[in-house]
């Protein structure tokens, strides 16, 4: 029986970037080809400019940063932040992820200079862990104003389906590089629809040449409807749905949400010209 740690999954930033990471491929791929196809800058401008709020290791900034792209980040975990930023450097990249919060920020918070951004992207549920209705109205609104009119903010998140329980509650799944592997376990621990909080556990099981342990934690979860998450992006005034994908990232096949839809990629566009 492996040894078992508790604490913040975000604190070993090594291994949630090698659980989360190895399938960068296909978030890249959908995330270049939304920008070409549904992004409306002015004077027809080409996306060159990205953020991603809760950026954590910087999985995509950095391949974005090698394609050419200029990138920066945000992250309330210090360690993650120290992480990313590392790995720009290692790559010839400027150190451009900062420690803070992704529902109360500004782009001078990048640096004095730093000019709004064509696009941001947030695709793996960590909008969710915006704990109240103020803080994931305040995000959406710092987005906006950090982006150009007619920007994009590709935002992908599991909906909470109005009725019955949702479909899958667990999940599992492996990577490896080198002599590390892990396997993560993740699992729902209950939804509490009154207080709207999914309570999420996850565990790593690490594998190294000298050691092996697990590493748990547990995680209120922000829920969201489909009409819950219509109402908020509407009264922030700031956006409007360019279309919506699921996680399969096939830029042929939107989707249409319904009260059961849970597997969304919200394209908003921010408003103006």
């Amino acid at each position: 029986m492996p040894d078992v740690i508790p604490g913040n999954l975000y604190d070993y930033p090594k291994y949630y970037d090698l659980v989360f990471g190895s399938d960068w491929k296909a978030e890249f791929d959908f995330l270049e080809g939304v920008f070409a196809k549904h992004a409306a800058l002015p004077k027809r401008a080409k996306v060159r400019r990205l953020l991603e709020p809760a950026c954590g290791t910087g999985r995509l900034m950095y391949r974005f940063g090698k394609a050419g792209y200029t990138v920066a980040g945000n992250d309330l975990n210090a360690k993650a932040v120290k992480f990313c930023n590392a790995r720009l450097k290692r790559h010839g990249l400027k150190e451009s992820a900062v420690v803070g919060d992704m529902s109360d920020f500004s782009v001078k918070d990048f640096g004095p200079r730093t000019k709004p951004f064509d696009a941001a992207f947030n695709t793996i549920n960590s909008f969710r862990h915006l704990p109240s209705e103020a803080a994931a109205e305040g995000h959406l609104r710092c987005v906006a104003e950090a982006l150009r009119p007619g920007g994009l903010y590709v935002l992908g998140l599991h909906l909470t389906p109005a009725r019955g329980k949702p479909e899958c509650d667990a999940e599992s799944w492996a990577a490896r590089r080198g002599d590390l592997s892990v396997i993560s376990h993740m699992w729902s621990d209950g939804i509490d629809r009154r207080r709207r909080v999914e309570t999420v556990g996850m565990s790593f099981d690490v594998y190294t040449p000298t050691r092996s342990f697990r590493l748990v934690d547990q995680t209120p979860f922000r829920t969201y409807t489909a009409r819950q998450m219509a109402d908020l992006i509407e009264r922030t005034g700031a956006w409007d749905v360019a279309a919506v994908y699921d996680f399969a990232y096939d830029l042929d096949e939107p989707v249409e949400i319904e009260a059961t839809t849970e597997d969304v990629v919200y394209l908003l566009r921010k408003r103006g010209s």
